[in-house]
């Protein structure tokens, strides 16, 4: 994504084509008058007629009823089952035309630059025709479905707009035949999108119409609207009834407007958000985490006013709402694990580590034991008081007077506890209290105790004292003595529902002004942001203000987003929709990638800290539909509140992507000069402003919290040094005899053999390479093979190459020994045994070899290669306790190779590793490693091994492997010879000897970078440290994720960056550091992810360069953008809901 200029279309002219055809389409309900090239007159005349077809039928019972031939109720229901009939007629049409080009289709040559939409017409009732005028339902059942509803809704609008029911309600006939006419063109908008073609809405919810609800919008706000009439017909009396309806009569005509506009939200999304607010602010609920949990809890919490209402004691209402109410402010689904926990504890404790990202901080015992205690005390608060209450009448009203001031206070103090556990006192002044200058975790840590003990009294004013407060109040209430009373049972006696909802508005006023405020003033003071429409935008802002603030109002009243269309200063009111924004379960998906791991070994330490400073207050007001920001070097942490109770919160977190873009590195700049200058600059005085208060985001507090720090580093100098890759070869050596004897000393069924053998001392005969034959005989280009298998086709033209190609091996000639074997060659001497051929010498040798050559090959697994090595004795009867396996004493590497390679062999660091072993627990633990050292055979088989898997690696040539040998190697792509075939066969020991191989390379960085190694105490450290706290490997491996996920302490890795052609390492060290916390404008959030929702789903504009995900150093609009919810969004990690219990 290139930087943004002030000429990036907002729309491609593509897009702007199709959104010009598009519209009109969504405006007349479905119609699709503007096609984009030359169709028949037929076409237009057609659905012109299929528009007005229920004005028509409507029309026809509207007339007998006006002529008194027929009541308004039957001219309703002859209107309706016309329509039934038409909407019958028109979907078999449907159906047929989709059979008929089943059977039968034209074969037409594609014109490839013809429009997408274009279409052959051939006659008016042509099935070509019908199936673009009526694409048909996809289910039968909706067939059936909707033509019913259209009837039932043309039914009820002829009622709804008969002439004489409108001239009773306005007294005019002029507003009758204005209401009458476009009343009609909004019930033909209504049954068009219903039975002939359904128009793409504008407030689009869902990605895909699964199961085709979209049709049902525009008919449900008719039954809305015609629900209320119905109401005042039947029910007289009531003025404030018969303005309403008078009221929604005239919305009634601007519905095609509002469904234009988006600003009427499809049935899937007003159900939700309907639950959401009765929830919430009619049964003092929260908006939960899930649509299950919400529906859940709805249902439970709107059965509590129900059973309260048929108590007969007023004790026990009052104790019932008292224990169920708090009951349902707690996490219902921790209490469910704690008892689960319980009954599965053992089979837990025997089980294995669960993985650390799919769990927030747990219900425990502590929590328990909190809401119980304050239960109890409620509970026996509430029955007391109330039983005083009504004793004495005016005690009582003194005392909830008293209480009242109490509570008003505990509100104030509360507010300013919590002000002073942020950086900043009401986003604009430093908090002078607030730690200054954080660098060091210890010293941040040190500071912020005094601050910590202010948000403890905090914390207990909010979780016990003001809980206990509020029962008290309520319990002196006088109502609560009368029963079966409707709005006891529901709450609203003392209004308290309705401050909250004003209170809820207002803050929703307030942020999004702001919002619009920042979207105005950065089009014209950012350069960037400038375009040439922003001063008349400015303009028309100005001079229409009390437009945009009604806007805004409207907006806020209905809790809906503020959409700034294309992100420009032009703001409509978004449908209303749920906290969420969005109709997937939260944490479902995600752009999962390699980066993806470091998120998910954040999350578990991340929502540890976010406790401690969430229950201090450092976050502010926790409720649902917050945003927070996080960011540590290069990662940015996207944190949102989904749900609130008592003493616990569910948060999503999600993390963004590492491989930054141009915008994405332009807007993560502004959020760490945001945080700089909040948290590491030294303020230059007590009382100093926040420089950014323009921003989105507001600065709230640091997190020590345990996690990777990344550090990448070029490794020119030292990868690259002839002496230090002189040094890697020797150490390679050190570390592959160091790794196997590991290995040997902790095989699993090595402490069961050295209990059985430990008092045996006879000597065992264990299988060893002859000293004079080879086990692998030579073939007749043995002399050079080695070479031109190895190094030849390594050569140092492509060593800068990312990945190495190799040359193809040759063909070499293979030969077998088969003992026994007396079949004789015509023209030559007889084959000689197994026997002979191990004591005869070498020119002996080499004849019977040649002798061989008319053999069969035989594959290179099948060979007998032991056929060849003699039984040697150890001289230590513990010996063959710390030998390599058996089946890996034989190579095909020839023996006389492994004998001019053997002077490599350390000797003395053999032994001392040995003397090192830590599998002997006897009393004569030093004289038994001893004899193991000092034995020969044991050494030798050592030697063979060791110097296999190095001729394997390198050869045997003295030469200084080059750095694209190494980064080879290190990848795991070996050279192609024998050695690689036999280790491929063993893929254990071929992991061992990789895992040497990185060890070295990691020894040979550290010892330049670090100073060379004294002796073999400090080798053998260093070593031990790698295996202890170490994962060396590649990124994209998978034990590098599960290191990451088990937390080891430290991880490298080598790579290459082909761009500049050098060789770099990436160390990861598992620490406590700093993440800083930023609280985002909810408001803004949910404003662009509104436009993101219109953009990408209607517009269709995916465009990877348009205006609305360029950066935006205020709004953060790029980084808004990666936090939505695939497939808008992509954000490459996203949790599961977090509990997070604030005790």
């Amino acid at each position: 994504m290139g930087s943004m200029s002030p000429d990036v279309p907002l729309l491609n002219d593509y897009k702007q084509d199709f959104l010009l055809k598009r519209f009109p389409q969504t405006v007349l309900g479905g119609p699709r008058l503007k096609l984009g090239y030359c169709a028949p007159p037929y076409i237009y005349v057609n659905q012109i007629v299929l528009f007005l077809m229920p004005w028509a039928l409507g029309g026809t019972g509207t007339l007998l009823y006006q002529l008194d031939i027929l009541r308004d109720y039957s001219a309703a229901a002859l209107s309706g089952g016309l329509m039934v009939i038409t909407a019958a007629v028109i979907q078999l049409t449907s159906a047929h035309a989709k059979s008929k080009s089943v059977v039968v289709k034209r074969m037409t040559a594609r014109n490839i630059l013809a429009e997408e939409d274009e279409h052959e017409f051939t006659s008016c009732a042509g099935a070509e025709t019908v199936r673009f005028l009526i694409p048909g339902k996809k289910y039968v059942a909706n067939t059936v479905f909707h033509s019913v509803l259209a009837g039932l809704v043309c039914s009820l609008g002829t009622w709804y707009l008969l002439p004489n029911r409108i001239t009773l309600l306005y007294g005019s006939p002029g507003a009758t035949a204005a209401l009458f006419v476009f009343g009609w063109l909004t019930l033909c908008i209504a049954e068009y999108s219903l039975i002939v073609n359904t128009a793409t809405e504008t407030a689009t919810f869902q990605t895909q119409d699964t199961y085709e609800i979209t049709p049902l919008l525009r008919p449900l706000y008719i039954f809305f609207f015609v629900s209320v009439d119905l109401a005042h017909r039947f029910i007289v009396n009531i003025p404030a009834l018969e303005q309403v309806n008078q009221i929604l009569h005239i919305l009634f005509v601007l519905l095609p407007f509002l469904w234009a506009l988006g600003t009427l939200p499809p049935p899937d999304a007003l159900f939700f958000w309907a639950v959401e607010q009765i929830l919430e602010f009619g049964l003092g609920g929260s908006s939960m985490s899930s649509h299950l949990r919400l529906l859940a809890m709805f249902i439970t919490s709107a059965g509590t006013p129900v059973v309260s209402y048929f108590i007969p004691s007023t004790i026990g209402v009052v104790l019932f709402m008292t224990g169920l109410g708090f009951l349902l402010s707690l996490n219902l689904s921790d209490l469910s694990l704690v008892f689960r926990r319980g009954v599965a504890r053992p089979r837990v404790e025997r089980g294995p580590k669960a993985f650390p990202g799919n769990c927030g901080h747990r219900f425990g015992r502590k929590e328990c034991l909190l809401c119980t205690v304050v239960l109890g005390v409620a509970l026996l608060e509430a029955g007391l008081l109330h039983h005083h209450a009504g004793v004495s009448q005016v005690s009582r009203s003194n005392s909830q007077s008293i209480l009242g001031y109490v509570l008003m206070a505990l509100l104030s103090m509360l507010w300013i506890l919590g002000e002073t556990q942020s950086i900043y006192i009401f986003g604009i002044f430093r908090n002078p209290f607030y730690p200054k200058n954080i660098q060091a975790v210890s010293v941040f840590s040190e500071k912020q105790k005094k601050l910590l003990k202010i948000g403890v009294v905090r914390w207990l004013l909010l979780t016990i004292v003001s809980p206990l407060a509020m029962v008290a109040f309520l319990a002196l209430d006088s109502s609560l003595h009368g029963l079966h009373s409707v709005t006891v049972s529901i709450g609203f006696t003392r209004a308290f529902r309705t401050v909250g909802v004003m209170r809820d508005r207002v803050l929703q006023f307030i942020t999004k002004l702001q919002f619009a405020m920042t979207v105005l003033l950065a089009s014209w003071t950012e350069k960037k942001q400038h375009r040439k429409t922003t001063t008349a935008l400015c303009v028309l802002n100005t001079v229409f203000a009390p437009c945009v603030l009604i806007v805004i109002v409207f907006s806020a009243l209905l809790s809906s987003p503020l959409l700034p269309l294309f992100t420009l200063p032009i703001f409509l009111v978004g449908f209303p929709r749920p906290v969420q924004s969005w109709p997937g379960a939260v944490g479902t998906t995600a752009c999962v990638c390699t980066d993806t791991v470091f998120y998910q070994q954040m999350v578990p330490r991340l929502t540890a800290a976010l406790q401690t400073a969430m229950a201090a207050g450092s976050f502010g007001p926790l409720l649902p539909g917050s945003h927070y920001l996080g960011r540590f070097e290069d990662r940015l942490i996207w944190i949102m509140v989904l749900e609130r109770g008592y003493s616990y919160c569910c948060v999503n977190v999600k993390g963004l992507e590492l491989q930054e873009t141009s915008c994405h590195t332009a807007e993560a700049q502004r959020v760490d000069e945001v945080f700089e200058s909040a948290f590491q600059q030294e303020p230059p005085r007590t009382w100093s402003l926040n420089e950014h208060v323009g921003n989105v985001l507001m600065p709230c507090a640091v997190l020590p919290v345990k996690l990777y720090s990344d550090a990448k580093s070029v490794l020119t100098g030292i990868i690259d040094s002839h002496e230090n890759l002189q040094e890697f070869r020797d150490d390679l050596v050190k570390v592959l005899v160091w790794v196997l004897i590991q290995y040997c000393s902790k095989r699993p069924s090595l402490q069961e053999n050295i209990h059985r053998t430990e008092n045996n001392r006879e000597a065992l005969p264990v299988v060893l390479p002859a000293l004079n034959t080879s086990p692998c005989p030579k073939s007749l280009e043995d002399s050079d093979s080695l070479n031109s298998d190895t190094f030849h086709d390594w050569s140092d033209d492509c060593i800068f190459d990312d990945e190495p190609t190799i040359k193809n091996k040759k063909e070499k000639l293979q030969f077998e020994d088969r003992p026994g074997t007396n079949l004789p060659i015509p023209g030559s001497v007889d084959s000689q045994s197994a026997d002979d051929r191990s004591t005869s010498t070498g020119p002996q040798n080499d004849l019977y070899r040649t002798m061989l050559l008319g053999f069969p090959a035989v594959d290179k697994g099948q060979r007998e290669d032991m056929a060849s090595i003699p039984l040697v004795e150890f001289s230590c009867s513990q010996s063959h306790l710390l030998s390599v396996p058996e089946e890996w004493r034989s190579n095909c590497t020839p023996h006389s190779r492994i004998m001019e390679a053997s002077p490599l062999f350390p000797e003395d660091w053999y032994q001392f590793v040995l003397r090192q072993v830590e599998c002997f627990h006897s009393e004569e633990k030093s004289d038994v490693l001893e004899e193991i050292a000092k034995d020969k055979a044991l050494k030798a088989v050592y030697i063979h091994t060791v110097m296999a898997c190095y001729i394997g690696l390198f050869g045997i040539d003295n030469m200084v492997p080059s750095p694209g040998q190494i980064v080879r190697v290190y990848n795991g792509g070996l050279p192609c010879s024998g050695t690689l075939d036999w280790l491929s066969e063993k893929p254990e020991l071929f992991q061992l000897v990789q895992k040497a191989f990185r060890y070295t390379l990691k020894l040979m960085v550290d010892k330049a970078s670090l100073g060379p190694i004294e002796d073999f105490k400090e080798l053998i450290d260093c070593l031990r440290e790698y295996e202890r706290d170490w994962y060396i490997g590649l990124v994209t491996e998978e034990q590098w994720k599960e290191a990451i996920l088990e937390e080891k302490p430290c991880l490298f890795s080598l790579g290459y960056e082909s761009s500049m052609g050098v060789y770099t390492a990436r160390v990861l060290v598992l620490q406590e550091l700093l993440v800083r916390i930023g609280k985002l404008n909810a408001e803004a959030v949910r404003g662009q992810w509104a436009n993101l929702s219109w953009e990408l789903l209607y517009a269709t504009n995916d465009d990877e360069e348009r205006y609305s995900i360029q950066a935006h150093p205020l709004l953060l609009r790029n980084l808004t953008v990666q936090a939505a919810d695939p497939p808008l969004g992509y954000p490459i990690f996203s949790s599961k809901p977090l509990p997070i219990h604030l005790c």
